[in-house]
C-alpha cells in the first residue's frame, strides 16, 4: 500500500483531480454530483475512498491528486477514526495547502459523538483548514462544492499568483481570528 505523494506525476493540462476520503459514500456521491454540475473552465477528476491507502495495484492508472478533502460526519466518531488512520498515508508535502478537512453533520449539534476540539486538533497537527457543511441540504451542498472547486482550481495552479501554500495560510489565518 503506497503513500499518496503531490509531486509524483505531471500536471494533466487543465485539468484537476480531487479525492474525497470518508466514510459516508452516501454523502460523497452527492457532493461529487455536485461538483460535476457546477459551471468550470477546466476538467476535473473525482475519486472516492473510504480510506486511505489507496490499492497501489491501479497507480499507474491513477492521475495526480491536486487536493485531498478528508470528510468527518461529526455524528460518528468512526469516521473521525477513519480519517485520524488515513493521514498515516498522506505525503508530508500534501500538508503545505492541499489537504482541507470538511466537517459534515453540523447541522444537528444535538447528536453530536465527535468533540470539536478533536477536529481543531486536526487542524493544529496537520496545518490544514476545516470546512463545515450540512450536506444533507442542497443549498449548502451546492455552495460546499463551488468552494471546493475554487479551492482546486488553486491547488491544480490553475490561478495565476495564487498558489496553494498561500491560500491555504489565508484560510487558517481566518479561522484563528
Amino acid at each position: 500500500m503506497a503513500v499518496v505523494r503531490p509531486f509524483d506525476k505531471l500536471p494533466a493540462l487543465n485539468t484537476a483531480t480531487i479525492l474525497l476520503v470518508g466514510s459516508d459514500e452516501g454523502l460523497q456521491q452527492k457532493l461529487a454530483e455536485a461538483m460535476l454540475r457546477e459551471k468550470k473552465n477546466f476538467k476535473i477528476n473525482i475519486h472516492l475512498a473510504t480510506s486511505l491507502p489507496l490499492p497501489s495495484e491501479r497507480d499507474h492508472l491513477r492521475p495526480r491528486i491536486d487536493l485531498i478533502v478528508f470528510m468527518i460526519d461529526i455524528k460518528s466518531k468512526y469516521s473521525l477514526k477513519i480519517v485520524e488512520d488515513s493521514l498515516a498515508y498522506v505525503d508530508v508535502r500534501f500538508f503545505l495547502g492541499k489537504v482541507y478537512f470538511l466537517v459534515t453533520g453540523v447541522g444537528r449539534v444535538n447528536y453530536c459523538s465527535v468533540e470539536m476540539n478533536a477536529i481543531w486538533k486536526l487542524r493544529e497537527v496537520y496545518c490544514s483548514p476545516v470546512l463545515f457543511g450540512e450536506l444533507e441540504l442542497e443549498g449548502i451542498r451546492v455552495a460546499t462544492a463551488q468552494r471546493l472547486l475554487r479551492i482546486l482550481q488553486i491547488c491544480a495552479g490553475h490561478v495565476p499568483g495564487v498558489s496553494a501554500l498561500f491560500f491555504g495560510s489565508l484560510m487558517r489565518k481566518s479561522t484563528d481570528d
